[in-house]
C-alpha cells in the first residue's frame, strides 16, 4: 500500500490575488488545484484519476479568475488536490481526507497514521485557513460578500443532472436567496437552489466558517463541469454570473432586500 509519509514539502497551498481598493466581494476557490505534492507519489492514483472531479474541481479556478477579474475582487484559492486535503471540511471529518471519493479508492488515505494526518492539517487546511482569514482581515471595512466557486459532473450515479448552475448557501440563506428571487430574464442555464449539494452534504463550511462567522454575505455557486471546459466558456459563465451577483449586492446596499 501506498502511504503519504511524513515531513512532505507541500509546495504553496494557497495562493492570494489581492483586490483593487475599496473591492467590496472576495472570490475564493476552495478546490483550484489537483496537484498533489512529489513526495506523495501521486496518492497511488492514475492520471484519469487525478484529472477527474475526484481530484478537484474542472474548471472552477477560470471562472473564478474571470470573476475576480471582472469585479476587482481578491480571489483566494487551493494549491493542492482535494484530496491530499479538502479546504471545503474541517479536519475531524472523514472527507477532508477521504479514503473513496466517486468510483476512485485513494490508496495514499486508506491507513493514514494520526500523524500523517496532523500534518496535512497543519500544512494544508491551517495555512488555507489562515491565508482567508487575513484577507477577510485586511479588507473587512469595504468587505460586504464573499462568493466560493465550485463545479460538478453533468452525470451522477449514471443519471443526467439537470440543474446547470447551483445557488448554495449554509447557515445564512439571505444572499442566495435574494439571488433566486431575481434570476436575470437573459440567464442562459438552469439555475436551482440547493442543487446538486446542499449544506447537509457538508459544503458549506467555508461559508459559515470564514463568511457566516466574520458577518459577510455569502453563497456557493456550483457549476456544471461540462459548461465550462475551455477558457472561453469559462469568462462566458462569469459574465453571466457576475452582473446577477452585483445586482443583489445592490439590493443588499440599497436596504431593498429581506
Amino acid at each position: 500500500m501506498i502511504v503519504a509519509t511524513p515531513s512532505i514539502d507541500f509546495g504553496e497551498v494557497v495562493h492570494v490575488r489581492p483586490a483593487a481598493a475599496g473591492s467590496k466581494v472576495l472570490v475564493v476557490c476552495e478546490h483550484a488545484s489537483n496537484r498533489v505534492p512529489t513526495g506523495m507519489r501521486d496518492l497511488g492514483l492514475s492520471g484519469e484519476a487525478l484529472q477527474s472531479h475526484a481530484a478537484w474541481d474542472p474548471g472552477a479556478l477560470g471562472v473564478a479568475e474571470a470573476m475576480a477579474d471582472q469585479m476587482s475582487a481578491a480571489l483566494v484559492q487551493g494549491g493542492v488536490s482535494r484530496l491530499v486535503y479538502d479546504c471545503n471540511r474541517p479536519p475531524e471529518a472523514p472527507s477532508a481526507m477521504p479514503a473513496r471519493v466517486e468510483k476512485y479508492g485513494i490508496p495514499a488515505n486508506e491507513a493514514l497514521s494520526a500523524e500523517m494526518r496532523r500534518e496535512r492539517v497543519m500544512q494544508v487546511y491551517e495555512q488555507f485557513a489562515a491565508a482567508l482569514a487575513r484577507q477577510i482581515k485586511d479588507a473587512r471595512a469595504e468587505l460586504k460578500l464573499m462568493v466560493t466557486i465550485h463545479s460538478f459532473n453533468p452525470t451522477f450515479h449514471g443519471k443526467v443532472r439537470g440543474v446547470e448552475v447551483g445557488i448554495l448557501h449554509g447557515k445564512d440563506n439571505r444572499f442566495a436567496s435574494a439571488m433566486m428571487e431575481k434570476v436575470p430574464g437573459d440567464f442562459p442555464f438552469v439555475a436551482r437552489l440547493n442543487e446538486p449539494y446542499s449544506a447537509a452534504d457538508g459544503v458549506a463550511y467555508t461559508l459559515d466558517l470564514h463568511g457566516v462567522a466574520n458577518g459577510l454575505l455569502n453563497v456557493m455557486i456550483e457549476i456544471r463541469n461540462d459548461l465550462i471546459r475551455s477558457t472561453e466558456q469559462q469568462k462566458e459563465v462569469a459574465s453571466k454570473l457576475v452582473p446577477w451577483i452585483t445586482g443583489a449586492l445592490a439590493e443588499f446596499e440599497s436596504g431593498k432586500a429581506p
